[in-house]
């Protein structure tokens, strides 16, 4: 778990919400399962808070295989850009930049060995890219090497931990205002509509239950995104 010198997690701006997301925008499932309440938020007319969860720092202290703290360290770095967005312009350009990185970055060409086009989808979601292609200043990007945001990014990212105890990864979601929270859930494609309802329904009757706390399986499909596609 991290440790940050402010336990204090501000309220989310135009909250409250009606769930809170926790991302690393560089985890292929927090991105999948975004894409799913995002399309379950449309549906039911939900509003969702972003909040922020690093793998950089709750891996910190681990041995990781060669090339992921890098990776880790880089959108850590677009964390910070994202932690300066909110400051300045809220929640919905939180939103805005997590979606434009994910589809930058997971919907590349997948031609090419893993580690190539990791380098290709790194260059196409650069802070100064992403931000122009929204439209937003472009001086946020120098937030990339400002630690001083490090500050909430770890707070945010100890009080997914404090939700939902320890030992688990990305997404975290928060159901309801002040409600429980899970992590997950981990899915490898992104459903239809009818059953990206069914999951969210059945999710919501489980939260609710204190007693209830895990359901597993580690055998999955492979994740349906060009980026990691076998070919």
């Amino acid at each position: 778990m991290t440790t940050s010198t402010d336990t204090t997690v501000a309220e989310l701006p135009d909250g409250p919400h009606d769930l809170e997301f926790f991302f690393d925008p560089g985890c292929p499932f927090a991105w999948q399962t975004s894409v799913w309440v995002r399309r379950v938020a449309e549906l039911r007319g939900l509003s969702i808070g972003w909040r922020f969860i690093s793998l950089r720092f709750i891996n910190e202290g681990k041995d990781l295989p060669d090339g992921m703290v890098p990776a880790q360290e880089r959108t850590l770095r677009y964390l910070r850009v994202c932690a300066a967005a909110r400051e300045r312009l809220g929640n919905e350009a939180v939103g805005d930049l997590y979606r434009t990185f994910g589809e930058r970055f997971w919907y590349g060409e997948a031609d090419g060995a893993v580690g190539e086009r990791l380098h290709r989808a790194g260059e196409a979601t650069t802070p100064e890219l992403v931000l122009e292609a929204l439209g937003l200043p472009a001086d946020l990007a120098e937030a990339a090497d400002d630690p001083a945001f490090d500050t909430v990014i770890r707070a945010e990212s100890d009080e997914a931990f404090r939700r939902t105890g320890p030992d688990v990864g990305t997404p975290i979601i928060t159901f309801g205002i002040g409600g429980e929270s899970f992590f997950g859930p981990v899915i490898s494609s992104v459903p239809d509509d009818d059953t990206s309802l069914a999951i969210y329904d059945a999710l919501k009757v489980l939260v609710e239950l204190p007693y209830f706390s895990e359901l597993k399986r580690s055998a999955r499909a492979p994740l349906d995104l060009p980026l990691l596609s076998a070919r």
